[in-house]
């Protein structure tokens, strides 16, 4: 691994058990800048033609795929260019792990898995305008079937401050990078 390659922190966890107010607050507190970088801000930056895909117009079902890929491949070019990442994520497929442990075998990244208990989810995704029901029940039981390997484990219904600080220490005193 080259000196001049960015830090990845990657948080995976299903939707709705924040992962977005982790990766804030990380940004905020930890001693180097890390970019902040998710499919949330994508799709809120009008990435996607998102009206066009609601119409009808365009099947997300079949753009879907290529989206996911093109998310993918970017994260190691961002970091090979020297910039620091956070990457919030849900690793929904044994074939995105796999690709994204390959894509990622060069860098120091600094795996994090949150876990919150499916009621919270729900009730969580409930308070939500941006997220379809069923999301999160979808992701909660897609991480308790997909074998993965964390650097990190933490419950995400403790206090976010909390979680953030667990995650700085961690990573702080971590070793040597890990795989999935």
């Amino acid at each position: 691994m080259q000196e001049k390659y960015g830090k990845i922190i990657f948080l995976n966890g299903a939707s709705s058990s924040g992962k977005t107010s982790i990766a804030t607050l990380l940004q905020q507190k930890i001693e180097l800048p890390f970019w902040h970088i998710s499919i949330d801000h994508l799709r809120d930056a009008g990435v996607l033609p998102l009206e066009r895909i609601r119409s009808g117009e365009f099947n997300w079902q079949e753009l879907r795929e290529s989206f996911f890929s093109g998310f993918h491949h970017s994260l190691p070019q961002y970091a090979k260019a020297g910039n620091n990442l956070i990457i919030e994520h849900i690793i929904e497929t044994q074939e995105w792990k796999q690709l994204l442990t390959e894509l990622l075998k060069p860098f120091d990244v600094f795996y994090v898995c949150l876990h919150c208990e499916l009621g919270e989810l729900e009730r969580r995704e409930n308070h939500r305008s941006d997220r379809p029901i069923g999301d999160a029940r979808k992701d909660f039981e897609v991480l308790q079937t997909l074998p993965m390997h964390y650097d990190l484990e933490v419950n995400a219904e403790l206090p976010v401050e909390e979680n953030v600080d667990v995650i700085l220490s961690q990573w702080r005193l971590r070793s040597k990078p890990e795989l999935l």
